[in-house]
């Protein structure tokens, strides 16, 4: 899908053709809407491909009026009921191009965006800056909206840690396969978040020490505020992960320790039943054994009843000792 914006009356309003300085936005798009884009921005062509790949990192990149930013941002997975988050490549397409019959001195500048996917950055960035910035001032423009980014990271990352809040105290309640896997599905997406804000404070830091990218000293300011929101981001990702990784560590040890409890009680059962069941079926096999030679007695069976029970005695005797000095 494509959409364009031109800046009206102080504001960004949305139009059906180019016009000399806009902003395109690119969601998943057609091959038609790519070279439409292309023909009009003249850009490099892997500028607008190498976004759509899902798996491309955050990096600058720069050819003559062009340059490209591709930086990680949020996005919504509406199929996945228990963590509805992950990350997505996001290219910021800064270009050039001669005014009136080439001139140029009137130059105009643009902005493009593409990713693979509708991504809630783009849907902030017009719901909160429409009468602040055009995108003829260019920097100002791709470093507002990567500011957004990383606030839509920070919001993300809360939601995230209080539905993890939520599954603990569950897990405190009775511990479940059910609520260990949804907390296995959240650490994977602090593994996505931190592993995205590296790369993402990378890829900033690059371009705010890139020559070709002539700053101000207002769009450096604001670029620096954007990067100060990806490290927060970072830093509070990674610190909800380390938290996440120690509950589930510990939910681990309670785990095996209950298992661990379970093990001794069924020993100590298996031992109170393997004494008696030793001494009585000593008596079952067809062979002379004392106290019932010549016939038999009947008093064999409570001498043996009393033997049995005061070798189980003695033996739960030693146990309650053990258990007593901790050693059992």
């Amino acid at each position: 899908m494509i959409s364009i914006y031109k800046w009206e009356n102080g504001g960004l309003k949305e139009a059906d053709d180019f016009a000399p300085s806009c902003w395109i936005n690119l969601s998943d798009p057609t091959t038609t809407e790519l070279e439409r884009v292309h023909s009009f921005s003249q850009v490099p062509r892997d500028f607008l491909t190498d976004p759509l790949d899902a798996d491309e990192r955050p990096r600058f990149d720069y050819d003559d009026d062009s340059s490209m930013l591709i930086v990680h941002v949020p996005c919504i997975c509406e199929d996945d009921e228990v963590v509805p988050y992950r990350t997505t490549p996001l290219g910021i397409i800064l270009f050039r191009k001669p005014g009136a019959k080439g001139d140029e001195a009137l130059l105009t500048r643009s902005v493009i965006t593409v990713s693979s996917v509708k991504t809630p950055v783009t849907g902030a960035f017009l719901d909160q800056i429409r009468r602040v910035c055009p995108p003829s001032d260019q920097y100002r423009f791709a470093f507002r909206l990567l500011w957004h980014g990383g606030v839509l990271f920070l919001r993300y990352l809360h939601d995230v840690h209080q539905r993890t809040v939520a599954l603990e105290d569950e897990l405190h309640e009775s511990i479940s396969n059910e609520v260990l896997l949804k907390l296995l599905t959240i650490e994977k997406t602090f593994v996505y978040f931190t592993t995205s804000l590296k790369a993402d404070t990378i890829a900033l830091a690059r371009a705010n020490t890139a020559r070709q990218l002539a700053l101000s000293e207002d769009d450096r300011d604001q670029l620096e505020d954007a990067m100060v929101e990806y490290q927060q981001a970072l830093e509070t990702a990674t610190i909800h992960a380390n938290i996440l990784n120690g509950t589930l560590d510990t939910f681990a040890s309670l785990i095996n320790n209950n298992l661990n409890n379970v093990m001794k009680y069924l020993t100590v059962v298996t031992i109170f039943l393997a004494v008696p069941t030793l001494i009585t079926s000593a008596y079952g096999m067809n062979i002379k054994l004392p106290f019932v030679a010549g016939g038999g007695d009947a008093g064999v069976f409570w001498t043996l009843a009393a033997i049995s029970a005061g070798a189980t005695g003695l033996i739960g005797l030693v146990l309650f000792v053990l258990s007593r000095m901790r050693r059992f």
